[in-house]
């Protein structure tokens, strides 16, 4: 096999369709790192780093990584170290970045996710093969509602039913009294038939208040409850007195996390990311231990551009206890764009092809690494030099 000789770092500011925030979310969304693996055969794989400051786990246990932090630390670390490593040799990739830096689990995943990109590109192969097999060929899509005002909420939540998404999630978590409205508002326009999820994002203040605010959404028909509020032994207390399911995002990072919400009986569902655990190497351990512990899963993400929601999409399909919904983007180009918004969060994107969104759900790529090309001119047009 051939070996890594290559690695550019690039950030990009991808302009939005809108202002998407949630709890906690301080910087807009889009301004993520990207990075080139070049193989010693000339092939080459990309990867992401949806890199948020923002963004650290419970109690910031994990801490945020900036984009400049990320950039730093493959310059600097993991990229020297990596450099000589054998194409598909994922295991040595990650003993050699762990052993050169501890942490960072963002910019381990940029390098993890075009590690798996050029090792598939390589053998000639869809990364789904690399990861297992896969379990499914479709994958469907939960339609994310930023802390938009409420009449504009409802207004893109009919649109997006009457483009077939067939789940919602609301973010909630800033005001009760808000958060009850929005719920309420939204299930009258789509009716019954959609399922409707809220993530406070670790919002409310205590467990008693998010149990006193969810219960009154109940009445509207949860599919589940998203991170209520903040820590392990915080969220069993919500999960022990609701009737809705509640899901663990910000809980569960790597493995050892969702061993621990097990033992703690701390939730019903856990969220698997691609870059929590530092890649799709992790992210299929923390698989494993949900599969073990009969966690049901969903993908969910931090709005990916095309580059990273690849690695989403085929982390969806491989992974046996991914039965839920995904939070994960409708990637497009602009030029494939044609007015809807349902999963598209961004009016333009860096591949050369725009996923297929037929009933709610995208099908999954079937060509070499993660099956659609990167757009280089596109990368080059939103190239940012700015750096935080």
């Amino acid at each position: 096999m051939p070996a890594i000789k290559e690695i550019e770092v690039v950030h990009v500011s991808l302009p939005t369709r809108r202002e998407h925030k949630w709890t906690g979310l301080t910087e807009p969304i889009g301004g993520y790192i990207l990075v080139r693996l070049t193989g010693d055969n000339g092939i080459v794989g990309w990867g992401e780093a949806p890199a948020l400051k923002d963004w650290g786990g419970d109690y910031g246990r994990y801490f945020g990584e900036s984009p400049g932090t990320t950039k730093f630390i493959v310059e600097n670390y993991l990229a020297p170290t990596v450099v000589g490593c054998e194409v598909g040799n994922i295991a040595d990739l990650h003993q050699r970045m762990d052993a050169i830096v501890k942490g960072y689990p963002y910019a381990k995943a940029a390098v993890d996710i075009a590690a798996y990109d050029l090792a598939g590109r390589t053998l000639g192969v869809p990364v789904w093969k690399l990861l297992g097999g896969r379990v499914r060929d479709r994958i469907p899509v939960t339609h994310s509602i930023g802390l938009l005002e409420i009449e504009e909420a409802v207004e893109e939540c009919k649109k997006v039913v009457d483009e077939g998404i067939k789940t919602i999630k609301i973010k909630v978590g800033v005001d009760p009294t808000r958060d009850v409205e929005i719920v309420e508002r939204v299930r009258m326009v789509v009716g019954d038939n959609i399922d409707l999820c809220v993530d406070a994002n670790c919002g409310y203040a205590t467990p008693r208040d998010a149990v006193r605010v969810i219960r009154k959404m109940e009445q509207f028909g949860l599919k589940y409850a998203e991170q209520p509020v903040e820590g392990i032994d915080r969220i069993s207390e919500v999960t022990r007195v609701l009737e809705t399911p509640v899901m663990a995002d910000e809980s569960a990072w790597f493995p050892r996390d969702v061993l621990e919400i097990f033992e703690k009986k701390a939730a019903d569902i856990v969220s698997i990311y691609t870059t929590k655990p530092g890649g799709l190497y992790g992210a299929m351990e923390v698989a494993s231990v949900a599969c073990a512990a009969k966690f049901l899963c969903n993908v969910n993400g931090s709005v990916e551009t095309g580059v990273g929601n690849l690695a989403n999409i085929h982390l969806a399909a491989a992974a046996s206890p991914v039965k839920l919904s995904c939070v994960v983007p409708v990637s497009m180009p602009a030029e494939s764009q044609n007015g809807n918004v349902g999963g598209i969060y961004y009016i333009d994107d860096l591949i050369k092809e725009p996923f297929t969104l037929a009933e709610g759900c995208i099908d999954v790529p079937e060509g070499k690494g993660f099956g659609i090309e990167v757009d280089e001119d596109k990368i080059e047009r939103y190239r940012d030099t700015t750096l935080r």
